[in-house]
């Protein structure tokens, strides 16, 4: 019986650490997601001719731009903090114009400095360096759009 018991507690311990790593890697595939629909959206404002557009990109919901919404996306919130939604849920914060991401599983998560069991993600401007396109042109700003965490985080 004491067998028994020992490997069951070994089962139910591996068991909370791999629902751990299956919440990291969706919010991670979620984040990939949302890079792709930001890249589509970059290109249809490029194709367009409407450089101006792009700043829009930068404070909208990233969640607009994909085909089908996530099901634990939990809506828009003014001033959000951990306690607005569910654990294991995506909110948009109307204020800082920030998608976030709060932890189910925090057991393996180091928070930043800020403490709170969430990440939060933005759409940023790369800037690349001046690149020559021919020898009669003159230098052009070549620019992406990421879709990355605001602050670092590291989750084990």
């Amino acid at each position: 019986m004491c067998v028994v018991g020992i490997l069951f507690t070994l089962f139910a311990t591996r068991i909370l650490v791999y629902q751990e790593f299956a919440e990291k890697t969706a919010m991670e595939a979620t984040a990939g997601n949302i890079q792709s629909a930001l890249n589509l959206q970059f290109a249809e404002i490029q194709t367009r001719g409407q450089p101006s557009d792009v700043d829009m990109l930068l404070i909208d919901n990233p969640i607009k731009w994909m085909q089908k919404t996530p099901s634990n996306y939990a809506g828009e919130f003014y001033d959000a903090t951990p306690r607005s939604v569910a654990p294991g849920h995506w909110l948009f914060d109307l204020k800082s114009r920030e998608l976030i991401y709060v932890m189910q599983h925090t057991e393996h998560f180091h928070p930043n400095a800020t403490g709170k069991f969430w990440v939060r993600f933005h759409a940023v401007r790369q800037e690349q360096k001046s690149v020559l396109v021919s020898l009669q042109d003159a230098p052009r700003q070549l620019t992406a759009l990421l879709f990355e965490p605001v602050e670092s985080y590291a989750w084990y």
